[in-house]
């Protein structure tokens, strides 16, 4: 098998993609923007992902990437999963979903598998296809964003999954971030030689098409607030809306609740947004990366996509992170802030000096005049996609070596 522009009549490098996705958009985000570098540096190249994401179809996909829908799950607020289909009890979800995973790997025979996040797959639906691909000499490989969870907090659940167990099944771990940020595997006791199998890529660039000249030197400024899919966003939406009817604000806002954002909440916030003349709101938008790029100041949760947005398209960051079902975000926004990339305002930060909504006005009248990423360069902060492209080519001629 070859990584390599396949010859008259060879077949196309093939990949496969799990993207678990039983909350939120990062994970199908995320595979997409490593699926659209793989075909964009190889035409013939194809890539199949896997996801359970709700909401793919409002995606577009590059020409030789296909995006297929496994039925979907979705976290309830006490950690405990359900499927999204009525009538339809969890583990029959899941045998499903492990059935169609060894269906598309069987037939679409790929060279490359790559998994998102989950070592074993949600509730271990990947373990089988794991084990298939690699009696095939399937080349493994593991992608991790940057931050997974405390420690303190991941070492148990992985221990409770039986993910440490499965990670000598992988080839390869790549690790979409810089270490000298964060070293998400950190604290756990690894089986040996999974430390020599890791590499850290950089952080995934994003790109957005360029706005017309005339359209942005007419565009009044504005600030975007995000909270990524929106199914834990309400707290983000209300502390900015509650601090523009408090305080006069020098820049308009954007709000783009998301796709998951709770129904009732949407509405009540929605009404309170059209009634203040600096406010607006989207319900939704698949190319968020055009408002990100015109942006003057991005308000987010800090997920590693949005993360990644603002990096890529330099605009200053204020960041609330989310300290619940993880510390993912916290863990981020900080190390982040350390190294001078974005502003953050922590859950529980406020004092009686600064009641909470003042201090939030203050920061988002400041934010346009923060200093952009790029003004704390740091060598190799967006490598990931090129460092990905070289990678899947070393992983291959690994393959062939051993052949």
């Amino acid at each position: 098998m070859s990584f390599a522009s396949p010859g008259p009549g060879g077949s196309p490098q093939r990949v496969l993609i799990y993207s678990h996705d039983t909350f939120g958009l990062g994970h199908l985000r995320r595979s997409r923007a490593i699926a659209h570098a793989l075909v964009a540096e190889a035409p013939e190249r194809r890539v199949v992902i896997l996801s359970g994401s709700p909401v793919s179809h409002a995606f577009r996909f590059a020409p030789g990437v296909t995006c297929r829908r496994l039925p979907g799950v979705t976290k309830l607020a006490s950690g405990e999963y359900r499927s999204l289909g009525a009538g339809h009890h969890l583990d029959e979800v899941v045998a499903t979903r492990a059935a169609l995973i060894r269906h598309v790997a069987e037939r679409f025979d790929p060279d490359l598998f790559l998994v998102d996040k989950e070592p074993a797959g949600f509730h271990g639906e990947v373990l089988p296809t794991l084990h298939r691909l690699k009696a095939r000499g399937c080349r493994l490989v593991l992608g991790l964003r940057d931050v997974l969870d405390d420690p303190d907090l991941l070492a148990p659940e992985w221990e409770r999954k039986g993910a440490l167990a499965v990670l000598p099944l992988y080839d390869s771990l790549w690790v979409y971030g810089l270490e000298q940020i964060y070293a998400p595997l950190d604290g756990l006791a690894l089986p040996t030689g999974i430390a020599d199998r890791l590499t850290y890529t950089g952080y995934l660039r994003r790109e957005a098409p360029a706005a017309a000249a005339e359209d942005e030197a007419a565009e009044e400024p504005f600030l975007l607030v995000t909270p990524g899919g929106g199914g834990d966003g309400v707290e983000l939406v209300e502390a900015v809306v509650r601090a523009y009817e408090a305080h006069a604000l020098e820049h308009r806002a954007l709000v783009v609740f998301g796709p998951f954002f709770p129904a009732a909440e949407q509405e009540r916030l929605r009404a309170r947004i059209a009634a203040h003349p600096r406010l607006a709101s989207l319900d939704f938008d698949a190319r968020l990366e055009r408002l990100m790029r015109r942006a003057a100041g991005v308000v987010a949760m800090g997920g590693y996509n949005t993360f990644c947005e603002i990096l890529s398209f330099d605009r200053p960051g204020l960041i609330l992170p989310r300290v619940r079902p993880r510390r993912e975000q916290l863990i981020r926004a900080r190390a982040a802030a350390r190294l001078g990339l974005v502003g953050v305002i922590e859950p529980g930060a406020e004092t009686d000096a600064v009641p909470e909504t003042a201090r939030m006005a203050a920061a988002l009248d400041a934010l346009p005049r923060r200093p952009s990423p790029s003004a704390r360069p740091i060598p190799g902060l967006l490598d990931g996609l090129p460092a990905i492209r070289r990678l899947a080519v070393t992983a291959d001629a690994a393959c062939v070596a051993a052949e």
